[in-house]
């Protein structure tokens, strides 16, 4: 481990702890901000702090369980874990205090924007770019942040690093504000992260590191240039590496077996799982991923797997994870082969072969174009419900389809429906999802902020554009104005722009349910409503 690295201190005879600590807080400085991209490692604050990390979680010094794993550490940190088992069982040792002294609370950028109740939503969404850009040398040594080296676009609230799919609806508000230089960052920073990790981590945190998220970097390289796919070719090689993290292990499974992402079905199909190599709690939920799992009679590690694996799915949380969809501790994510999941490798098999056409690679052209297909064969035995019309995730524990959500339109947001599935998706949404505000998450309401009545701006993105490849223009644009409408009477009332809403009733209002309060900001919500005004314009009626 790194820290065996590290020359350890010796320590003074114990003095009074009020000494220790009031010395402590007096001498360490604040850490300098890096100059350019320093080395990092990949140890978690869970990794690094050990039994600190745990005590800190479980007595609730914070009331957000990111707080402390965002944290910054003002020395050493294995400095700051000796001197912790050194004091912690003095008399008069105060946990709070203790960290005070040693770690410095995340910075809260934007905390002084006040919005201008004057402002268009187009000129309110222009205006907050700026806002959400973090620079290289935003990294302090010792935390969480994983450092890149180019300027990038965060969520906003809690969230203050980028993360992998967000990221991808943020970009299209980018470049309908014409910020062709954040276009241009953010696709580099994602190849730079393929070139150092193997993958693009969830977000770029040490403890994001462990999962990926839906795989959409082939949808960035296509948008970041003008002239779209053949822009792209320069990213062809990272392409093929992200795909080989997807298929790890793919090669040597048998029927019924699994291995990280790859699930092998009784007819030697290949299709994909969401997965995440840890199985302890996560390091920015740590409590409530305890509390979850205490609720189970499943062993703990089992319950932290699933739940990081619903974290990497970007639906944390959904009935579409649960086997009873009022108790998250019956969660199963790993048990499922998701429909959007394989509908964004579909899509990535795609763009490697028409990358490689261009490049005039033909064996790779070929390779991939056969493996799309076979996906898409797969994609339509496993996932398709022609009972019901429309694509389901696939329970292939239990071998049977799963619960209906939106991710049904995922498939023809990439193309690889036929328009008769389209046909049959778009009046099964039509009937059970779609409301005045927009598209719901599910048709479930479970207490869960991916399920009924949320909406969400990625799901409607994917939707009205899914809709329109395949010539429902109406149905597209109905769901794009309502959408328009949902956003902009909540911010002609407050001002601002939010996560999720709840679109189940006669008026849009804040979404709710979830492990954290609703977020302010927010990154792909401005980014599909300014890419929606840009088509559509501000008659939202």
């Amino acid at each position: 481990m790194q820290n065996a690295k590290l020359k350890s201190h010796e320590f003074p005879e114990l003095e009074p702890i009020e000494l220790i600590l009031d010395r402590m807080m007096d001498a360490e400085p604040e850490p300098e901000m890096i100059e350019g991209l320093p080395p990092s490692d990949a140890l978690t604050p869970a990794d690094r702090y050990m039994e600190l990390f745990t005590a800190v979680q479980s007595s609730r010094l914070f009331e957000d369980s990111k707080t402390f794993p965002d944290c910054a550490p003002k020395m050493d940190p294995l400095d700051i874990l000796l001197r912790y088992r050194r004091i912690k069982n003095h008399p008069g040792f105060n946990l709070q205090r203790f960290v005070d002294a040693h770690f410095s609370l995340p910075a809260h950028h934007g905390d002084e924007y006040v919005s201008d109740p004057g402002d268009s939503l187009t000129e309110h969404i222009d205006k907050l770019w700026p806002v959400l850009t973090r620079q290289p040398e935003d990294h302090v040594p010792w935390s969480s942040l994983l450092p890149l080296p180019q300027a990038y676009i965060v969520p906003g609230g809690r969230f203050s690093e980028t993360y992998y799919w967000d990221s991808y609806f943020t970009m299209l508000g980018l470049a309908e504000s014409g910020r062709n230089d954040l276009l241009r960052t953010m696709a580099d920073n994602f190849a730079w992260m393929i070139e150092m990790y193997g993958h693009i981590p969830n977000g770029n945190r040490t403890y994001y590191l462990s999962r990926s998220q839906p795989p959409v970097f082939a949808l960035m390289v296509e948008l970041f240039e003008e002239d779209g796919v053949r822009g792209a070719r320069r990213y062809l090689d990272h392409l093929l590496k992200e795909y080989a993290f997807w298929m790890d292990g793919a090669g040597s499974l048998m029927p019924n077996q699994a291995y990280r992402h790859v699930v092998c079905l009784p007819d030697g199909a290949l299709l994909n799982r969401y997965w995440d190599d840890r199985d302890t709690p996560r390091d920015e939920s740590w409590r409530e991923d305890v509390e979850t799992a205490k609720l189970s009679s499943r062993p703990a590690n089992e319950v932290y797997r699933d739940l990081r694996a619903g974290a990497a799915s970007g639906w944390d949380y959904s009935s579409r994870w649960l086997r009873d969809p009022d108790r998250l501790a019956s969660i199963r994510t790993t048990q499922f082969i998701p429909v959007d999941l394989n509908a964004f490798l579909y899509k990535l098999e795609s763009a490697i072969s028409n990358i490689a056409g261009l490049k005039g690679n033909r064996e790779t052209q070929a390779l991939f174009r056969h493996k799309a297909e076979v996906r898409r064969d797969a994609i339509t035995r496993y996932l398709w419900d022609d009972e019901e019309g429309c694509f389901r995730d696939y329970d292939w524990h239990r071998q049977q389809r799963a619960r209906f959500s939106a991710a049904s339109v995922v498939p023809l947001f990439v193309g690889l429906a036929t328009h008769t599935q389209a046909e049959s998706v778009a009046a099964v949404v039509r009937e059970r999802l779609l409301t005045s505000g927009g598209l719901l998450a599910t048709e479930v309401e479970t207490g869960e902020q991916w399920d009924k009545p949320n909406g969400w701006a990625p799901l409607q993105w994917m939707a009205i554009q899914g809709f329109k490849l395949y010539g429902n223009d109406a149905l597209g644009d109905e769901i794009a104005r309502s959408w328009l409408r949902t956003v902009n009477q909540f911010y002609q009332k407050h001002h601002k722009l939010i996560e999720k809403y709840h679109i189940s009733g006669s008026a849009a209002r804040e979404g709710g349910g979830g492990e954290y309060p609703l977020q302010d900001g927010f990154g792909w919500t401005n980014g599909v409503v300014r890419r929606l005004i840009g088509l559509y314009g501000e008659n939202y009626e």
